[in-house]
């Protein structure tokens, strides 16, 4: 079976390669394929590897209970199964599921000291509460955080060779548009990753069979099981809370302002009731929290208001999957992205910088009227991001960098269905070259 090809992959490789590397920690919602890519790594590379489920393997819970020196723990481990090999600086151990265990974790200091045997653990961020780990083996481990894939992912799914997708990056680093043709095709394939969104799953699903069948009915069983892991790790107190807030999500995106408003979601509801609610799901890595500015200038962090925020799907695909029946037949068949006030180009844009390592923030003001959709920041400036669905007026973004006092910035970024320009103020790009953005601004700017 051909295993997709994932980003995490280099990261495991130089990981591995590095003299100095810590134990390491990969993190992230739920079946993003985590596991997967850590276990085809591990057989690639080591002569033995350990692997133990702490969810399937509830016994080996307790290697700890001796203490968390290393030869302690590869003896009990040993006890448990005496035909695991143990070679010093070429055996990997592979703690799985490390939410069910936090003892595991304070072991990763020993670990790293001891130094005689690679250690990756993997964990679902619903699941890790750090609070219940007695030392977070702080300086003594390295975190990584892992996504549903993003658009290179399927690129590369696609059969999409690293030469052509560098060519996507020169028309845009040399601000040279595309020929029709290739505007085209690359936008019909953007079209199919919105619908499919990045859930390693459905992707193959998709890749083996050809087409879309069955992937949407696999899509609303992932929200299915992500209700489920609310329920089975929510504290009991917040599993109401976490499950209105996460349920309500796409009834907010197709509102003109796209604004998550408590306050409509329960009786009674009051937002400071509920920021925990929004937290915890931020950190489970199953939504995206985009943050209101309190004024457009740096620095972006510390300089928003926690009580007013947007909340969008981790993984578009979801989001498409959430909307009903009727909408499904307009998004598959007709490729009517435009509906839904905006909100999958939104939620899609806002994923892909997510993926590129950035916190999300907006703005919006009545008086004088200016709405922006994000906020990134290059060296020096902070640079402004609207993402058109249509083919409207982009009053704000022009405002907002011709108007003095916004000293931080001096150009903007739209995206959209058009080709690739720059106008004096602000470049306009399609919509499938966000997940590019980073490396444009530091490269160019």
């Amino acid at each position: 079976m051909k295993l997709l090809k994932r980003k995490i992959d280099k990261h495991l490789l130089d990981w591995k390669n590095n003299p100095e590397k810590k134990p390491l920690i990969v993190k992230g919602a739920r079946q993003i394929g985590k596991t997967e890519s850590i276990r085809a790594f591990a057989n690639a590379n080591y002569e033995s590897v350990i692997e133990i489920n702490f969810v399937l393997q509830k016994k080996f819970r307790a290697i700890f209970d001796d203490g968390y020196e290393v030869d302690s723990i590869v003896k009990n481990i040993s006890l448990l199964a005496p035909s695991w090999k143990f070679i010093p600086h070429k055996t990997l151990l592979f703690f799985d599921e490390l939410q069910k265990c936090p003892d595991c974790a304070t072991s990763l200091k020993s670990f790293c000291i001891d130094g005689r045997f690679d250690v990756i653990c993997s964990g679902s961020l619903m699941g890790i509460y750090y609070e219940e780990i007695e030392s977070n083996a702080v300086g003594f481990k390295e975190d990584y955080e892992m996504h549903s894939m993003d658009f290179e992912e399927f690129l590369w799914a696609k059969g999409y060779l690293p030469e052509q997708i560098e060519d996507l990056y020169r028309h845009m680093s040399t601000l040279t548009p595309f020929s029709q043709l290739e505007l085209n095709t690359i936008i019909n394939v953007f079209r199919d990753y919105m619908t499919l969104g990045g859930m390693p799953e459905v992707v193959k699903m998709y890749i083996d069979n050809g087409h879309f069948g069955g992937t949407l009915k696999l899509q609303r069983q992932l929200l299915n099981d992500y209700e489920e892991d609310i329920t089975k790790y929510a504290k009991q107190t917040d599993k109401a809370k976490i499950l209105a807030v996460y349920s309500h999500i796409s009834t907010f995106l197709a509102k003109e302002n796209k604004k998550y408003q408590i306050t409509k979601i329960a009786k009674g509801a009051r937002n400071r009731e509920y920021i925990g609610a929004i937290e915890w799901l931020k950190e489970a890595g199953v939504v995206n929290v985009c943050y209101c500015l309190n004024n457009v200038e740096l620095p972006l962090k510390g300089n928003y208001e926690a009580d007013n925020y947007k909340v969008y799907y981790h993984d578009t695909g979801l989001l498409v999957a959430s909307l009903d029946d009727e909408a499904q037949e307009d998004l598959r068949e007709n490729k009517n992205f435009g509906t839904y006030k905006g909100a999958i180009y939104e939620n899609v844009v806002g994923e892909m910088l997510r993926k590129s390592g950035y916190d999300l923030y907006f703005y919006k003001h009545d008086n004088p009227a200016l709405e922006i959709d994000f906020f990134v920041r290059d060296a020096d400036s902070l640079v402004p991001v609207e993402v058109k669905s249509n083919d409207g007026a982009t009053a704000s973004l022009n405002n907002l960098i011709k108007w003095t006092s916004y000293p931080d910035v001096k150009y903007g970024i739209k995206f959209g269905y058009k080709n690739i320009g720059w106008n004096g103020q602000f470049y306009t790009f399609p919509y499938f070259l966000a997940f590019l953005l980073k490396r444009f601004l530091k490269e160019t700017h």
